[in-house]
C-alpha cells in the first residue's frame, strides 16, 4: 500500500508522496511540507461536538454518534490554540494563488472563520451543505439540525484563485451555481463499513460533496491536501477527477479501509473533468464564419427554446425586423439585459435540430489548424 510512515516526509521528496496517506500527525506532517507547494486543501478537522451522555432515540435505541477520542478537547482555548497551529501551516503551504476549503458545524466554524481571517486568508464563499436526509433531533428540545457549513479561502486578498464557473453552471442545469448545496448524508454502500456491520468512521462525508469542491476549484494535476484524511473521500475523488493527492491520518482502521478504497477507484477523462469549458474560445467572428460557410446570409437565428428571433445579415449582424444588431446586442435586447454573450444565446437549425454558434467557433478554428 502507498503508505509513508511517520517523519520521512521532506521537502525535497515531495513528488515521491503525491497519491499517498502518510501516518501521523497533520502538525508535525505539515510542517514537512514546502513552502508554496499545495493548489488546494480540504480540511474536515475535529468539530469537538461536545455531546455529553449517551444519545437515544426515540424508540430507546443508541444513537452512533461522533464519540471518538480525537474529537475530545477541554477547552476553547485548547481547541483554538490546536485550529490555529494548523491553519497557519495549511497557509504557509498553499501556493499564493491556492485555496482552501474547511467543513465545520455550528459548534467549530464561527471559530474556525475568526481564526482563518486573523492569519490573513481571504474568504470567498460560505456554502451551506443542506443536508435532505439530516439525522432528526431525539430530545426535540432544538431545532433539527440539517445542515453543516464550509467556508472557502484564497491565500490572500491577492490570490488568482481557481474556480471553475462554467463546469460548475453546466453542471447545474446551465444556471449559476449557488451557496446551498443540497447533499444528502453519506448512507448505504457508500459508507465504509467493517465486517460487523458498523461503520468505520463517524464523520465520512459524501462523495458528492468533495466532487462539487475539487472540480469547482482545481485544474488537471493539482495537487489536494487533506490534513484529516479519514475514510479517503477526498483522496477517492482526486483520484476520480485526475488530480493529485497527499493525505495525513493517524488512525491505522482508517488508513487501511481509505486506500483500499481508493485502489477501487478508476479515473475518468472526460471533457468536462478535464475543464474543457473553462478554455477561452478561439476568437472568430460572425463575419468569418459568414464568409467560410459556417452561416449563410438570411439563415435563421433561434433562441434554446426553437423561437424565431432575427436572421442573418451579409455582415454577421442580427436583423430582428425592427433593428439591425451585433449578436450580443440583439440577445441582450430579449433578455431585457444592457449587455449579453450572444454566443451562448443564439442557435442554428442543421438536420433539423438546433446546434449553439458558438459550437461553429471551435469548428472554424479546427479547420484552420
Amino acid at each position: 500500500m502507498n503508505i509513508a510512515r511517520k517523519k520521512v516526509l521532506m521537502s525535497q521528496d515531495l513528488p515521491k508522496y503525491l497519491n499517498t496517506i502518510i501516518v501521523g500527525d497533520c502538525l508535525i506532517n505539515l510542517s514537512l511540507i514546502p513552502d508554496n507547494s499545495i493548489d488546494l486543501i480540504f480540511a474536515d478537522p475535529p468539530y469537538w461536538m461536545q455531546t455529553e451522555g449517551e444519545l437515544l432515540r426515540t424508540n430507546g435505541s443508541k444513537f452512533d454518534g461522533v464519540e471518538d477520542k480525537w474529537d475530545k478537547f477541554n477547552t476553547y482555548k485548547e481547541y483554538d490554540e490546536f485550529s490555529e497551529k494548523w491553519l497557519a501551516e495549511c497557509r504557509r503551504v498553499l501556493k499564493p494563488d491556492g485555496a482552501i476549503w474547511v467543513i465545520g458545524a455550528f459548534q467549530n466554524i464561527y471559530r474556525l472563520g475568526y481564526i482563518m481571517q486573523n492569519l490573513g486568508f481571504w474568504i470567498l464563499n460560505d456554502v451551506i451543505w443542506s443536508k435532505p436526509n439530516a439525522v432528526p433531533n431525539f430530545s426535540g428540545a432544538r431545532y433539527q439540525n440539517s445542515h453543516e457549513t464550509l467556508l472557502w479561502f484564497c491565500k490572500s486578498q491577492k490570490s488568482k484563485y481557481v474556480f471553475n464557473y462554467k463546469t460548475m453552471k453546466r453542471l447545474n442545469g446551465d444556471k449559476q451555481d449557488k451557496s446551498v448545496w443540497d447533499i444528502g448524508i453519506c448512507i448505504g454502500g457508500e459508507r465504509l463499513k467493517d465486517e460487523s456491520g458498523k461503520k468505520i468512521h463517524s464523520a465520512q462525508k459524501p462523495e458528492k460533496l468533495l466532487y462539487k469542491i475539487v472540480l469547482s476549484t482545481t485544474k488537471p494535476n493539482d495537487i489536494v491536501l487533506d490534513p484529516f484524511f479519514g475514510s479517503g473521500t477526498t483522496g477517492s475523488i482526486a483520484k476520480l477527477l485526475g488530480r493529485n493527492y497527499i493525505g495525513f491520518e493517524m488512525e491505522e482502521k482508517y488508513i487501511e479501509a481509505a486506500q483500499k478504497r481508493i485502489d477501487k477507484v478508476k479515473p475518468e477523462n472526460g471533457d468536462l473533468h478535464n475543464l474543457a469549458l473553462e478554455v477561452k474560445p478561439p476568437r472568430v467572428s460572425m463575419e468569418q464564419l459568414t464568409e467560410s460557410g459556417f452561416l449563410k446570409v438570411g439563415e435563421q437565428l433561434f433562441n434554446k427554446n426553437g423561437d424565431k428571433i432575427a436572421v442573418l445579415t451579409a455582415n454577421g449582424y442580427a436583423d430582428d425586423g425592427q433593428d439591425i444588431l451585433s449578436i450580443h446586442k440583439t440577445s441582450a435586447k430579449y433578455l431585457n439585459l444592457s449587455n449579453n454573450n450572444g454566443w451562448d444565446y443564439f442557435y442554428i437549425k442543421r438536420n433539423g435540430e438546433l446546434k449553439p454558434i458558438n459550437d461553429l467557433r471551435y469548428e472554424y478554428a479546427e479547420k484552420k489548424l
